[in-house]
């Protein structure tokens, strides 16, 4: 092999291939399952990508039952980021919890959709508690302070006071879709493909 075939091979990007193609073409990305840090660097890797191409909106469909609140962070915060170049749409089906939320959450309520059988949840970060007692003390302390945070975020994207989130993510605080529209976490709920277009 020439010294240019190993050069120009080195610089082939990975095959996208049958579905995973047809969505990046249609401008679509779907994230389903636990949020974690590889689904944050795929999703956010997407997000970079597509925006690079062009303006043209981005959807990004979501059915997950949370996960690692810092990789929701990630992708909540890369879709404000990208939507300056492209705007980015959510639609929500299935479930959409927890990171889910935050997720979901990231565009302005007009740009977020839902299916009519989705279900929310929203609720205070959770995770193990462990080690010294000094590590304890500011592990807490880190927990309270990212319960700030989200539930500030929650009050900013739905419209109420913050008061009524912190009550509400004491506990699960489950919805459905309607409940989700009239929460002011969600902007519509469409049946099928039109409602989005028509946006």
């Amino acid at each position: 092999m020439r010294f240019e075939d190993e050069e120009a091979k080195k610089d082939d990007k990975p095959a996208i291939t049958g579905a995973e193609k047809t969505l990046y073409d249609a401008r679509m990305i779907l994230l389903t399952g636990e949020i974690n840090d590889k689904q944050a660097m795929r999703v956010s890797g997407l997000l970079l990508a597509m925006a690079a191409e062009n303006a043209k909106p981005i959807t990004l469909i979501i059915s997950s039952p949370g996960g690692h609140v810092e990789s929701g962070d990630m992708i909540h915060d890369m879709i404000r980021f990208v939507s300056a170049t492209a705007p980015v749409r959510v639609l929500g089906t299935g479930w959409v919890a927890s990171a889910g939320a935050l997720i979901f959450a990231a565009p302005p309520r007009e740009r977020r959709y839902c299916l009519p059988n989705t279900r929310f949840l929203l609720h205070e970060p959770r995770g193990g508690v462990g080690g010294s007692a000094s590590d304890v003390e500011i592990q807490a302390r880190e927990v309270l302070r990212m319960r700030a945070r989200l539930n500030q975020i929650f009050a900013d994207a739905t419209g109420q006071p913050l008061a009524r989130i912190e009550q509400d993510t004491d506990r699960d605080y489950w919805m459905l879709a309607e409940e989700a529209r009239a929460y002011g976490l969600v902007g519509s709920i469409i049946a099928d493909r039109t409602g989005l277009e028509a946006s």
